[in-house]
């Protein structure tokens, strides 16, 4: 599990608060029922609006991903690999048949077990490739969704700020209530902003990295997998799964199966 996102949202939070407090106000004054169901509540239907009941329902798995989801360790993945090209290269490619059962990796085990049964290399490729690019496009979507609530969240709040105006014009004639009344119009612009560059946005970047490290591991398997299949050395396999990964990513030893 990583605490990247919960961690930075805490911090985010804290500052606001931090600041709120130093300049004389108080949490209450902030925290208004109406700004905040309008800018949270309007901005998840106008995001709704913009794609597929399937993006709604699917957005909400994607916040746990978001705030829960930790990338597999690629260096992991490299020692997978090597062992299997140790015992492909001492047995044959069809002894991996029993080896790949214990896999957790889905694309790992499914891309192993398609080379297994004989398919061309650049079949092969273009199969697991295809793969790749369909989780991509998933996955820009799913991040698409947080990002277009970013960019409506700020209008969604300056409505609400108009709305609450329109309220204050019609009650010019309690000058003492002015103030406070006007103050509470512009906490829905806060929320608008605060929401879009504290969450929504953050949201998106934090799915995009991840999608993009998965995808990066994925590139790495299809590598593995076609020097697997065309019997290459395991020290060269090892070397060239390596040099591919991130500086200072650890690998660790595995002894061959």
């Amino acid at each position: 599990m990583d605490f990247a996102s919960i961690a930075g949202l805490v911090i985010a939070a804290a500052a606001v608060l931090w600041a709120q407090n130093h300049e004389g106000g108080s949490l209450g004054d902030i925290l208004l029922p109406g700004p905040l169901v309008l800018v949270f509540v309007g901005t998840l239907g106008v995001g709704l609006m913009g794609g597929t009941m399937k993006d709604g329902l699917g957005s909400i798995a994607t916040l746990k991903k978001a705030f829960l989801g930790k990338p597999a360790a690629p260096g992991d993945t490299v020692a997978t690999l090597v062992k299997m090209a140790e015992r492909a290269r001492r047995e044959g490619l069809l002894a991996l048949e029993d080896a790949i059962k214990a896999v957790d990796d889905e694309f790992l085990r499914d891309g192993l077990q398609t080379a297994i049964d004989g398919t061309d290399p650049d079949e092969l490729y273009e199969i697991l490739t295809a793969q790749i690019q369909a989780k991509k496009a998933a996955d820009k979507q799913a991040a698409k969704i947080w990002g277009d609530m970013g960019g409506y969240a700020p209008t969604v709040g300056i409505c609400g700020t108009v709305i609450s105006l329109t309220v204050v014009l019609a009650n010019l004639s309690d000058a003492a209530a002015l103030g406070p009344m006007i103050g509470a119009a512009f906490v829905a612009t806060l929320w608008g902003v605060a929401s879009a560059n504290f969450f929504f946005l953050p949201v998106q970047s934090r799915l995009m990295r991840l999608s993009g490290l998965e995808v990066a591991r994925m590139e790495l398997v299809v590598e593995g997998i076609l020097a697997i299949q065309a019997g290459s050395n395991p020290r060269s396999v090892a070397k060239k799964l390596e040099s591919l990964l991130p500086p200072g990513t650890a690998v660790p030893d595995k002894k061959a199966a």
